[in-house]
């Protein structure tokens, strides 16, 4: 396959600067209202804060891809004496549990950075955190082209399959599409 320039985004997270504000959750929910900014639902956030507020333990985790299986590992974390499941740090949505997913129609939903138009210069939790615990980056890398991806609107309407069954999401469409 040929290699291709890509730019990167990126948010590197330095869990030691979190203090558990939860201002990035806050704005990202803001952000991502409709419409923009006007109410603020931390179910919608595409950042979760992971607390142990009695050991002062935050750790910001932003929504990955979806992912329509369970994954089969299962490890377990130790930090500071408690247990952790996996599932905790995992940025991806998936069948297992309804973290980053969209409250009202089970959606997934997946960090996009705050695309806008006009761009933004950094995302929205970068740019409110108040401890500079989220830094942005953005590079260049040399990748290899990569085949076309499924859309938006597929991973989204194959994630409503997944949950609705086939059936029920054509009787809806069906529905919607009547005059």
């Amino acid at each position: 396959m040929p290699k291709v320039m890509k730019k990167i985004k990126s948010i590197t997270i330095n869990a030691d600067l979190c203090n558990g504000c939860r201002a990035c959750e806050v704005i990202c929910s803001l952000f991502h209202a409709t419409p923009r900014y006007s109410s603020n639902n931390p179910a919608r956030s595409r950042i979760r804060i992971v607390r142990e507020p009695l050991r002062d333990i935050y750790l910001p985790v932003y929504a990955g891809e979806y992912t329509p299986a369970e994954c089969t590992g299962r490890d377990t974390y130790i930090i500071d004496g408690k247990k952790y499941d996996e599932c905790e740090f995992c940025r991806a949505s998936c069948p297992s549990r309804d973290l980053f997913k969209e409250p009202d129609s089970g959606l997934p939903l997946k960090c996009d950075m705050c695309e806008d138009e006009p761009p933004l210069a950094k995302p929205k939790c970068v740019e409110w955190c108040l401890n500079d615990a989220l830094i942005f980056e953005e590079r260049e890398e040399e990748v290899e082209e990569a085949e076309a991806s499924a859309p938006d609107i597929e991973i989204g309407v194959e994630a409503l399959i997944d949950k609705h069954g086939l059936q029920q999401v054509l009787d809806a469409v069906a529905r919607m599409a009547k005059p």
